[in-house]
């Protein structure tokens, strides 16, 4: 990914702050690869499974703002030491869990917890680094989110089946406390002296609302391949649940890393030419994704199905690293956490919190393929909409691009 010639405190910001999003995504989707086995637990249906994932992005979704604007007001490294604390403590909890009821409580929790993360942690990597590197460096970190939610659903897979699942919550939410400890050693860059930013001033840039709109789409396409992907493959490509999340998860973390690399790279490279090229890399990435993956779910073996997921991964994560920089691109440094809480309100809440029901209801009604069909029409339509926010950016130019 290129990132040569930092400096030990820049390579320890790097490597602290990616290792805790490798934490935070095993204990978000460890769940999605436990739901058969909750799903016979506690006698439910797709759409009442799909809860697990409506509640715990709901609350994600609610409380991303509200904590990105506390840490641009006060401390980023203390808004992630409670962060990590949160989410670590009610993963482990959740093995606990005797009741599907309590089960929402505590993925409630795990929400509060991984909201607070994200906005600080960027907000941070972007103050930390040069605005060339920033898509590369977002991109590395994102690795660890893409390494991590692979890890949880594979790992998830095989602890669930030879120990159960209450095992697999207490195994994953261990590390996240000792890890925490690592905080208190990173450096707080800020923008110093600037007055208060309301998140209504980011809906004044234009190229920002179709950042909103087409994160939308991406958004609800990749929830919903992570919720129902296990379930998918177990059901209707006769895969063992242990055989179902190590491939998907081996698959997710080999061609997550080259394509996350990929399009960091490209993201940087083409935006020193064109000041739309990181918006434009990530709408070219999905719709190159999307047919391959259409294709993938109607391959009739498990080899050609897992080679056809392979290369729709490759190109769909090339948004990663450049979603994140094109947003901080858009807004001013002290703004920075606060975007990308506003952000992650809006996909969260209006695309996460109702996809796993969305799609839950039309598998109970239609059959899980359809329900996928709509998760590849979404990608295509992210796709096509952040190459609007490509043409945004290049015909109202750079001095534009902020209020």
């Amino acid at each position: 990914m290129q990132l040569f010639h930092l400096t030990p405190l820049q390579y320890r910001v790097l490597l602290i702050l990616t290792a805790l999003h490798f934490l935070n995504y095993v204990d978000r989707q460890i769940v999605y690869a436990l739901v058969p086995l909750l799903r016979a637990e506690f006698v439910l249906t797709r759409f009442e499974i799909g809860l697990l994932g409506t509640v715990f992005s709901l609350v994600h979704s609610l409380f991303t703002l509200p904590l990105g604007w506390l840490a641009d007001r006060t401390s980023r490294k203390k808004v992630i030491t409670f962060a990590v604390f949160t989410w670590s403590a009610a993963t482990f909890l959740c093995g606990l869990a005797q009741s599907f009821g309590n089960l929402l409580k505590l993925r409630a929790l795990v929400g509060v917890g991984e909201a607070a993360y994200a906005p600080s942690a960027m907000a941070i990597l972007t103050g930390s680094f040069s605005p060339a590197l920033r898509a590369r460096v977002q991109g590395f970190f994102e690795c660890g989110m893409f390494i991590g939610g692979a890890v949880g659903l594979g790992l998830g897979s095989i602890l669930a089946q030879w120990l159960g699942w209450r095992a697999a919550f207490f195994i994953v939410g261990i590390p996240g406390l000792l890890v925490a400890l690592s905080i208190f050693r990173l450096p707080e860059p800020r923008a110093e002296k600037e007055r208060p930013f309301p998140p209504t001033r980011l809906l004044r840039i234009p190229a920002y609302v179709a950042v909103l709109i087409g994160g939308w789409f991406i958004t609800f396409a990749a929830h919903s391949y992570i919720f129902w992907g296990t379930d998918f493959v177990y059901t209707h490509k006769n895969f063992e649940l242990w055989e179902a999340g190590a491939l998907l998860g081996g698959t997710l973390v080999v061609a997550g890393v080259i394509g996350i690399g990929t399009g960091a790279a490209l993201g940087d490279r083409l935006v020193q030419r064109f000041s739309w090229g990181r918006a434009a890399v990530i709408g070219l990435g999905l719709l190159i994704g999307a047919p391959l993956l259409l294709a993938a779910l109607h391959a009739e073996s498990k080899a050609l199905f897992v080679a056809l997921f392979f290369l729709a991964c490759v190109f769909m994560s090339w948004y990663h690293g450049p979603l994140t920089a094109v947003m901080h691109d858009l807004t001013p440094a002290h703004s920075h956490a606060t975007a990308l809480g506003l952000y992650f309100l809006f996909v969260n809440l209006f695309a996460v919190t109702p996809g796993p029901l969305i799609l839950g209801r039309v598998a109970d009604l239609y059959g899980l393929y359809h329900g996928m069909h709509l998760a590849v029409a979404a990608q295509t339509i992210g796709g096509l909409c952040f190459l609007g926010v490509a043409y945004i950016i290049s015909k109202r130019g750079a001095a534009e691009r902020r209020p």
